[in-house]
């Protein structure tokens, strides 16, 4: 019997490169895990207002579109101590990026650089916390521009005088005692017939704040202007001075969000409210935290969006600036879906 021939041997061989080749293809290709994703935590002054559900909305589309991670925890009340132990919290979560809009500055000072020291990055959106170790603040407008918008909106329609009333929500909040000491010194200098007889705090409780203008009528009778210095005590003093019937007679500004004071524009118990585009600043926050973690430089002009197409950054302050405060009136109201 005759052994096989070279060209049946070279066939079997070829046969059993081509199953080996075919039995490693039956191995699953192993690929490398994918990169967990930046995380970056903000944390709110309070949980639950329409103002920082605006910004979360903004700074979770930014998320969805630089391919982070975004997270919202917010504190029940405007305690300190409560935005304290949230940091506290996400520190032991080891995020990556925490932002914070700080109720006091200083007692988060601690906790700040608590993270710091840990690795995480920290900064502030909407309020600074100056002289801790946060590094970059996401500013929504400079606070001679909002200081100077309010004192100008109310004197129009007071004529440049009479005795008027801040309403402000917290003590130690540094962006509204900025706006408050820029009316201070500007109404001095640009409305010397106007007074200002009082400023009161509210926290963050708009019921709080109504009750405290409609005191400020009683204690004024004379009142003829109320500012509410935030977006919890913008459309509370319009409601108290609807509720106590003096449309027309004590006018009324303040930093309202524009569904929340549309009702108060409408019936003339607002003249007009200082804001910027609030979803913007949240989708620049989260730009920013992505940036400062990647170990990327802001430039003094940067491309942030097609929206944002030229951020400023002060390297000195180390601040971004959303830009300039926009005025809302009746008119323009519906513009804006928050």
């Amino acid at each position: 019997m005759r052994g096989p021939t070279k060209t049946s041997r070279l066939i079997a061989t070829l046969l059993l490169g081509a199953a080996l080749a075919l039995g490693g293809c039956s191995e699953p290709l192993r690929s490398a895990p994918a990169p967990t994703p930046l995380r970056v935590a903000f944390v709110p002054k309070v949980a639950r207002i329409p103002y920082f559900e605006a910004m979360n909305t903004g700074g979770l589309e930014a998320a969805k579109q630089l391919g982070v991670e975004w997270s919202t925890t917010g504190p029940s009340t405007v305690d300190p101590a409560a935005q304290v132990a949230i940091l506290r919290t996400l520190i032991s979560q080891k995020v990556d990026v925490i932002v914070v809009a700080p109720n006091d500055p200083a007692a988060l000072a601690p906790v700040i650089a608590e993270a710091r020291a840990k690795g995480i990055h920290v900064l502030t959106s909407d309020t600074d916390a100056p002289g801790t170790q946060r590094e970059v603040f996401v500013n929504q407008a400079s606070a001679q521009g909002v200081g100077t918008a309010l004192t100008d909106a109310l004197m129009a329609k007071t004529g440049g005088g009479g005795k008027y009333a801040i309403v402000s929500c917290g003590p130690a909040a540094a962006n509204l005692n900025a706006w408050i000491s820029v009316q201070k010194e500007y109404s001095a200098a640009h409305y010397p017939k106007a007074e200002l007889v009082e400023t009161v705090y509210a926290g963050e409780d708009q019921d709080n704040a109504k009750s405290l203008a409609m005191d400020l009528m009683t204690r004024h009778p004379d009142l003829t202007g109320l500012v509410g210095e935030c977006t919890t005590s913008a459309p509370a003093v319009a409601e108290a001075v609807r509720d106590r019937q003096k449309i027309g007679q004590v006018f009324t500004v303040g930093v309202g969000t524009p569904q929340a004071i549309k009702p108060f524009l409408l019936d003339g118990s607002c003249s007009q409210s200082v804001l910027w585009n609030v979803e913007s600043l949240g989708y620049l926050t989260a730009w920013t935290a992505k940036q400062v973690a990647d170990g990327k430089p802001l430039q003094a002009v940067n491309k942030v969006s097609l929206e944002l197409p030229a951020v400023k950054y002060d390297a000195a302050s180390k601040t971004v600036l959303l830009g300039d405060p926009l005025l809302i009136t009746a008119d323009n109201v519906d513009q804006f879906k928050y």
